[in-house]
């Protein structure tokens, strides 16, 4: 999350709103605050048949758009969601897609940009948009086509566009980095005069002409804010010199740990100067006070349920670090009974100490508490918190195990208050469909569903109603800024 502009309401009459809210929700449910978590959690009465919606009483769907020609295929999935201003960007494998969320109960889509080469996650800093290609492309255009990585003159990397006319987005530069980009993070820096994007990367071999072992860095590209087609890769700061965790061998859904090469997903607190990596087979925390040349402060491993480090988020003090768990890659049914509570979870670790001598301590593991059938790929994904005052609150994705909203501010005893899901896209066979990610933007939660498209949902909770107070102009998930609290 990049700074944003925020209401001038102050906290206290924030604070006072919401605790006039909860005693009008006690006395409607007739007993005590606790009476909304019993009831956030007691409507799982069956589980939904295929494409049915099941959820708590506190959080309802409000819009969806399904996806549209030519995203409109299994193949074309929905990925990440990226914010500007009245505007949602959410990225699929064959491009990006820019929605008006001025209505946030009738969006509409304002273009749509065919540009193939997956996973295209997408980040945004004012008129511009940054794309990941995770896939080997025959050059950097949006008219390529697809080519072996085998073969040295294939590409993949960083994408630039200018989005200042939202419905003509217009390509700018492209940057190539080693292994391609699976996913970005938005740094800015400190002058404003740039933004940095941190790329990572993963999957090496020694077939790959631009993509060799050991890949145990990632790429740092700085783009101009006045002149992006000037953008260039200035770092590749190696994380892991001793070679990171060597994992253990196995496949979903045996217990296996995939080796470190590479990070997964990275999420900046510019300012705080950290930055947490989900790096494979190990959590990182960085201090990333020079841009340019990110520093490890500590790593954290958990070989015993911890199979992928994929992505993480901090609280809005930058004392915790919510890091998730892809058991199975995000295609595997991951919440059957089988799987059980503590793989392919959240874990919940605190920052203890200060300066370098700052660690990431475990608390607990944190899982839907719904099981889903073997024909839902289910497992931790994508989400940001909820900014609320007082409390340490996420919204999360679990693709075909819907949303979940739950609460960490107790470190060890993180709880659910609410919940949203669909039933199996398809109930015969396993399809990958599900919430990619789910993030609270403004008053409402935005989910891209990778089957269904975009789905707008409306949280009513006394413990997040002071979340309406903060508003931003712009919002990176995966680049979070600090709010009043």
């Amino acid at each position: 999350m990049t700074p944003g502009k925020k209401r001038t309401t102050a906290r206290a009459i924030a604070i006072a709103a919401a605790g006039l809210l909860a005693l009008s929700l006690t006395t409607v449910l007739g007993g005590t605050a606790a009476a909304q978590d019993t009831a956030g959690r007691q409507d799982t009465v069956a589980a939904p048949g295929e494409n049915e919606i099941s959820s708590s009483r506190n959080i309802r769907q409000i819009a969806n758009i399904p996806k549209q020609a030519p995203f409109n295929t299994e193949a074309a999935l929905g990925t990440d969601i990226a914010f500007t201003g009245k505007y949602a960007v959410v990225g699929n494998y064959d491009g990006f897609i820019i929605y008006d969320i001025s209505r946030p109960a009738k969006p509409k889509i304002v273009s749509q940009v065919l540009c193939p080469g997956s996973q295209n996650d997408v980040s945004v800093s004012g008129d511009l948009l940054f794309l990941s290609t995770d896939s080997s492309r025959s050059d950097d255009s949006c008219n390529s086509s697809p080519k072996p990585a085998t073969e040295k003159d294939a590409w993949e990397g960083i994408k630039v566009f200018d989005i200042k006319d939202k419905a003509n987005p217009k390509y700018v530069s492209a940057i190539e980095t080693k292994c391609g980009s699976h996913t970005n993070t938005l740094v800015p820096d400190k002058r404003k005069q740039n933004v940095y994007i941190y790329v990572s990367s993963y999957s090496p071999s020694a077939t790959f002409p631009d993509c060799q072992p050991p890949h145990d860095l990632i790429s740092i590209v700085k783009v101009p804010v006045k002149n992006p087609a000037a953008a260039k890769l200035v770092g590749e700061p190696v994380l892991f010199p001793g070679g990171g965790n060597p994992g253990l061998p196995g496949s979903f859904p045996a217990p296996y740990v995939t080796p470190t090469s590479g990070c997964h997903d990275i999420t900046a607190y510019p300012e705080k100067d950290l930055a947490a990596g989900a790096c494979m087979g190990e959590g990182v925390l960085f201090d990333i006070s020079d841009r340019e040349k990110p520093r490890v402060i500590n790593t954290v491993k958990d070989d015993k349920n911890f199979a992928f480090w994929h992505s993480a988020t901090f609280n809005n003090d930058g004392t915790k670090v919510v890091f998730t768990d892809e058991l199975g890659g995000g295609g595997s049914p991951a919440c059957t009974a089988a799987i059980g509570q503590v793989r392919g979870a959240n874990g919940v670790y605190d920052i203890t100490g200060r300066g370098d001598k700052r660690k990431l301590e475990f608390r607990s593991y944190y899982k839907i508490p719904r099981v889903q059938t073997e024909t839902e790929n289910c497992v931790a994904h994508n989400g940001s918190l909820i900014p609320v005052f007082g409390r340490d609150i996420m919204v999360q994705a679990w693709y075909q195990g819907g949303i979940s909203v739950w609460d960490f501010t107790n470190s060890a005893r993180p709880v659910e208050i609410a919940h949203w899901e669909r039933g199996p896209y398809n109930a015969n066979k396993l399809v990958t469909g599900g919430s990619w990610s789910a993030y609270y933007y403004n008053g409402h939660i935005y989910s891209s569903d990778i089957q269904k498209g975009l789905d707008v949902l409306e949280l009513n909770d006394w413990r997040t109603f002071s979340a309406q107070f903060v508003r931003m102009r712009e919002f990176n998930p995966q680049s979070q800024g600090h709010y009043l609290g």
